[in-house]
């Protein structure tokens, strides 16, 4: 399966078929608003507006799985992204992206790329702990670590690479703008 074959639900409840992306770079991000990665859709913007004229898009699906960081409706998160951090990228509906009800565009990223550990550094350290405790209850249908978690794809498609939310966003940008 292709990331193309997938679709998404806009917020206003239609749907949108990925294959309108042919041709993008994209970086697909599972996000929430009370989550201490929040601050990310300030960098998430930046690199959005930088290079979105180059073939570039950002697609943000919110998710409450992770300790309820994001437990308003699609309105209230749309709002709160847009206002707070003036984001311009496109945001679908909240999703799952763990266990039986999990997206199944998340579920083939996840299973293309696992998760290999948030790095190291004290912050990846005491995220592991909070997440080994909160996602014990999916077992092996555990795709995601966390929020923020991005997945990086060509042109043409392909998974290039994964990025947990510890990854320096400079780093992230670094690789999109070699996909560009």
């Amino acid at each position: 399966m292709s990331i193309y074959d997938h679709t998404a639900t806009n917020l206003d409840g239609t749907t949108k078929n990925l294959s309108d992306y042919k041709g993008d770079v994209l970086l697909v991000v599972n996000t929430a608003t009370g989550c201490g990665f929040t601050p990310q859709y300030e960098d998430l913007e930046k690199i959005y507006a930088d290079h979105k004229d180059q073939g570039f898009e950002i697609l943000d699906f919110p998710c409450n799985q992770f300790a309820g960081q994001a437990p308003e409706s699609d309105e209230e998160i749309h709002q709160f992204c847009t206002l707070k951090f003036g984001t311009e990228f496109p945001q679908f509906k909240k999703i799952d992206v763990n266990g039986d009800t999990a997206d199944p565009l998340f579920v083939e990223l996840a299973s293309e790329k696992p998760f290999n550990g948030f790095g190291k550094g004290l912050k990846a350290k005491g995220l592991e702990k909070f997440a080994e405790a909160n996602n014990k209850k999916y077992g092996d249908k555990t795709y995601i670590g966390w929020n923020f978690t991005k997945f990086l794809i060509d042109r043409d498609g392909n998974l290039v690479e994964r990025f947990e939310p510890t990854v320096d966003m400079k780093d992230v940008e670094a690789a999109i703008e070699k996909l560009l």
